[in-house]
């Protein structure tokens, strides 16, 4: 198995020169002392730590997995000591709120960070992933006592965060959570109830978790108007942050399933539980987007970062492994056959898995710079439209990073033919592992509904036309670089599919309740695919700029090959598309 190593080169290109993130750090006041040179020297750091400390308990650690033993959660050997070596270099605090001991950096620098913790171990990366959203929430809606008391312990690596969402009979639609809250005076609340699929809800590795647990009030409304969001801790902690009384939330049992092994999934049992009330009464939904909508940029993050140890064990493997001739002659005549590099339809796979993961790093960054402007800008317009971005963008980057990961995954296993199926090389943990990015924090589907109803529909093409215009405007400025000329007749052709599209899902919606539906996902990858060739663009335009001549040169030859195998698939998703709901919704359920 070939060890991990972080991608800094190809992170260093995006941020210098394909986004040029330092320019926007100058123009967002909380960033002013941020610089290439102090994200470098994080990145470097940060890098030691994955490839040193939390990469090589990957393995292991998915083999031992989380034992249950008397309602504690043990963790795999190694984790507990990483975690402290995590917290004590600040990584948990990295972008959190400085006036609670956080450093504050932007999310776009943050999220290269976040690419190599869970390129290194999705496992342990969930901890921090989890605590982190936990933090988003409470320092945008908690009580300044809260905030005050947790928040500077959670960004420590002190207490950790989980989420508690998911009942056994409501995960999607969650109006109809159980779990209930009952006041019970001093701004207190006695919480009952069980929730299920809590990552990391249990564990030795903090020395104390913090739920932030939906329930319902006993006058709220029906359905999701009345769920309200409440923080739980395992233990109940003095005025002066001290840990005190156990509090009546447990771990019933632990799943066993297909991947991320080493983390604990945990069943939660709130059994009058003392709980505080974050944010307004019947408005957790929205508190708890707060930390959904951060988790799932994460989680496309995540599943990128795997998809890079799945191209970096093929190639390694495919350099090394010998089988055949290369079809245009010997490539190595003093070995008895040829390292199967060499064959097209490795290069094949090995260039799809390339362009997929190289532009999906630059998309997730791009994103993070839309929710930085948004967070930061000092002009209220340019807030809205950044807004805007990121809530067109997020459902996205969530549903495409993680199928186009997956496949990366699987892609590498097929590369590795069967060595990529048994555990030695570590391909087949990595395609367990990413697959449940495609199902938690909203599963894809449900990720294409809300581009299409709630994005596009409700905006009646606005937001779709606002992605249009950034690329229109980046073209402007730069479409005469010559690497562009042979691509940009292909961009616009896609451009205009998307439109069509847009345009198609649009008009089948006035007829049918059924359109948005059978068309959301075909619309969400034709989405990804254009952000992805706008991502090849702009990489292709820098090229020749970078430092590296090998890296502008890769860059170049991949963006190229980008646009001649993968942007097509625009035009046929276009297809489907237009196609509309008929066949469909034709079969009668019985026929199934």
């Amino acid at each position: 198995m070939a060890e991990y190593r972080a991608p800094l080169n190809d992170i260093r290109f995006v941020l210098k020169y394909q986004l040029n993130t330092d320019s926007l750090w100058q123009q967002l006041p909380a960033f002013a002392d941020v610089d290439l040179e102090t994200a470098d020297a994080i990145l470097e750091e940060a890098a030691k730590l994955m490839q040193e400390v939390v990469a090589p308990l990957n393995r292991e650690a998915d083999e031992q997995g989380c034992r249950f033993d008397g309602g504690e959660v043990k963790s795999p050997q190694g984790f507990k000591q990483a975690y402290q070596l995590f917290s004590q270099g600040g990584w948990g605090g990295l972008s959190g709120n400085p006036e609670f001991g956080a450093m504050g950096m932007p999310k776009s620098l943050v999220s290269a960070v976040e690419e190599m913790l869970q390129g290194s171990s999705v496992s342990f990366g969930l901890l921090p992933m989890l605590t982190a959203g936990a933090c988003l929430a409470l320092d945008a809606h908690a009580s300044d006592t809260l905030k005050q008391l947790y928040l500077p312990k959670m960004y420590a690596g002190e207490w950790a965060g989980a989420m508690d969402l998911t009942e056994p009979h409501a995960g999607t639609d969650l109006g109809l959570i159980r779990t209930s809250a009952e006041p019970v005076g001093d701004g207190q609340y006695c919480i009952t109830g069980t929730k299920i699929f809590i990552t990391w809800g249990e564990h030795d590795i903090a020395e104390n978790i913090v739920h932030l647990v939906l329930a319902k009030l006993p006058d709220a409304p029906e359905g999701s108007r009345g769920i309200s969001m409440f923080l739980v801790p395992k233990f109940l902690p003095t005025v002066q942050g001290e840990l005190g009384d156990r509090n009546a939330v447990h771990c019933g049992s632990i799943e066993k399933k297909m991947g991320i092994k080493a983390s604990a999934t945990c069943v939660m049992n709130f059994d009058g539980a003392t709980g505080w009330l974050v944010g307004e009464a019947n408005k957790g939904l929205a508190a708890m987007f707060t930390m959904m909508n951060y988790e799932r940029l994460v989680v496309g993050i995540q599943a990128l970062g795997a998809a890079e140890a799945s191209y970096q064990n093929a190639v390694s493997y495919a350099r090394e492994r010998l089988q055949c001739r290369s079809a245009a002659g010997a490539a190595e005549p003093a070995k008895a056959a040829d390292p199967i590099i060499v064959h097209a339809d490795v290069r094949r796979m090995l260039m799809t898995m390339r362009a997929l993961t190289e532009a999906g790093r630059a998309f997730y960054i791009y994103v993070a710079q839309w929710l930085d402007t948004a967070k930061y800008s000092a002009d209220e317009a340019v807030r809205a439209k950044a807004g805007k971005m990121v809530a067109l963008l997020t459902p996205v980057v969530k549903a495409f990073l993680t199928d186009r990961a997956f496949d990366s995954a699987v892609m590498g296993q097929q590369v590795l033919g069967g060595h990529g199926y048994i555990r030695e090389w570590g391909q087949e943990q990595l395609v367990r592992d990413i697959r449940i990015t495609q199902i938690y924090e909203g599963t894809n589907g449900i990720q294409a509904m809300d581009l299409v109803d709630r994005k596009v529909l409700a905006s009646q093409g606005e937001l779709f036309e606002l992605l249009v215009a950034d690329i229109d405007q980046f073209i402007a400025h730069a479409g005469s670089v010559a690497p562009l000329k042979p691509l940009l007749p292909l961009m616009q052709s896609a451009i205009a599919c998307a439109r069509a599209s847009t345009q198609q899902i649009m008009f089948q919606a006035k007829s049918s309740p059924l359109a948005a539906g059978s068309a959301a996902v075909d619309y969400l990858n034709l989405i990804g695919y254009l952000c992805y060739g706008y991502m090849w663009l702009r990489a292709a335009a820098v090229a020749s700029d970078c430092d590296n001549s090998d890296v502008g040169e890769a860059k170049i030859i991949t963006a190229r090959f980008y646009f001649e195998r993968l942007l097509p698939e625009v035009e046929m998703l276009a297809g489907r598309i237009a196609a509309g709901p008929d066949a469909t919704m034709a079969l009668p359920a019985e026929l199934f």
